[in-house]
């Protein structure tokens, strides 16, 4: 019924933006006198807006299509060399670069955002790195003959795309990936795998959230996992190809983050309607590009969801030794020759300051010199993996612990 009743808001919303859009063209049209004086061009910058912000979106393109190494301009382009039903390993292909260059698995979160998200974490680390990316799929396009995939799955995944790679890989978790990241590490260390990436790096991860709880922890703990159930689980409807897979929609995640600073998303679009009034077309560009990616939203699996709810969020399993994969426990201590390098924003308001930090702590056999904290002032969440701290401040220090790594 949620589902349903949301597909019923979308298409509403979708014709009502078609129609701004529209009047929006109409107004702005040099040849009608109302675009030039009277209320012409706030009413049509109201549109405008209106229009961006009820439009239906899919999944958006990386659109990488060139980036610099040693100077020169070389073409990127993309390759999808492992699918699995609930996602694929992208690669991004730098052309005419001689091979050596470190290789690194970006570990995209599956939070309701499409890996696109990490457009400019990608961009960031393409011109000295040869990456790849988890590119998880929308949960209500996988057939229910597909089968199941929760958390033992997705630590199943990144292994066996580690081991496409192939030995000496680094991996970058950022966020959510980061608890099945460690846990994937620690189960091909204690198996002794010959792909076993030489670094690991988690960046605004929920390692142990019993430290600085944030709102987002709050809400995951203070209900049973049943309220979750019953509350936020819905069944994907007949027009999608996932039909009758049950799902924690996209469309409640982003509701959710909305909702955490709804103060600052309204002050971002009233930005935007004064530059769009002042035809400062630009500055309200920018604003558009940021949530065009951020409305973009797909589905997890229900068991996926609640088993992060109930051994990340609720259990606390990693830290307190008793996550289980395929029945074995996961064992920290096993690591003993990856290098760890924990990120943290200051004023990161989803995962608290010593979240990500605990990894390091709990790795009781790893080396201290294969050990490293880094916590990035004034900077939110967001802002980790994304904008310009990221790729001045953060960016580097991951650069320098890879390489420290490689040989």
């Amino acid at each position: 019924m949620l589902y349903n009743a949301y597909e019923i808001q979308r298409n509403f919303l979708a014709s009502a933006s078609a129609m701004a859009t529209a009047g929006a063209e109409l107004l702005q049209n040099p040849a009608n006198p109302f675009a030039y004086f009277g209320g012409g061009p706030l009413l049509a910058s109201a549109l405008d807006v209106f229009a961006h912000a009820s439009a239906p979106r899919g999944k958006p393109e990386f659109g990488l299509e060139s980036t610099e190494v040693d100077g020169k301009t070389v073409t990127i382009h993309e390759e999808v060399e492992a699918r699995m039903p609930f996602g694929q390993l992208r690669h991004f292909v730098r052309e005419g670069v001689a091979p050596g260059a470190p290789k690194l698995l970006i570990v995209a979160p599956m939070s309701g955002h499409f890996a696109t998200l990490l457009r400019g974490t990608v961009e960031r680390m393409l011109p000295g790195h040869d990456v790849y990316i988890t590119d998880w799929r929308d949960a209500r396009n996988v057939p229910v003959e597909q089968g199941r995939f929760d958390l033992d799955d997705y630590i199943d995944y990144l292994i066996g795309w580690l081991e496409h790679i192939g030995p000496g890989a680094h991996v970058l978790a950022v966020c959510q990936p980061s608890v099945p990241s460690y846990a994937a590490v620690c189960v091909m260390s204690a198996a002794k795998n010959p792909a076993l990436p030489r670094s690991l790096t988690m960046m605004g991860g929920p390692v142990d959230t019993r430290k600085a709880p944030t709102a987002v922890n709050t809400l995951a703990v203070e209900r049973p996992l049943s309220w979750f159930e019953q509350n936020v689980v819905a069944t994907v409807p007949f027009n999608y190809p996932g039909a009758g897979r049950e799902v924690y929609p996209g469309f409640l995640q982003l509701a959710g983050f909305m909702s955490m600073n709804l103060g600052n998303h309204l002050m971002s679009h009233w930005g935007m309607f004064k530059h769009l009034v002042q035809g400062d077309d630009e500055s309200a560009d920018s604003t558009k590009k940021f949530y065009e990616e951020y409305r973009s939203v797909c589905d997890m699996t229900a068991e996926f969801y609640l088993q992060t709810i109930e051994q990340v969020f609720q259990k606390h399993t990693l830290p307190k030794g008793e996550l289980m994969h395929r029945g074995v426990r996961v064992d920290p201590g096993d690591l003993t020759d990856v290098a760890l390098l924990a990120v943290e924003g200051e004023k990161d308001d989803i995962s608290g300051l010593g979240q990500t930090k605990a990894a390091l702590d709990i790795a009781v056999n790893l080396p201290e010199s294969k050990k490293k904290y880094y916590m990035a002032e004034n900077v939110g969440h967001y802002g980790i993996f994304n904008g310009s701290k990221w790729r001045n401040k953060i960016a580097p220090v991951l650069e320098q612990w890879i390489a420290e790594h490689e040989a």
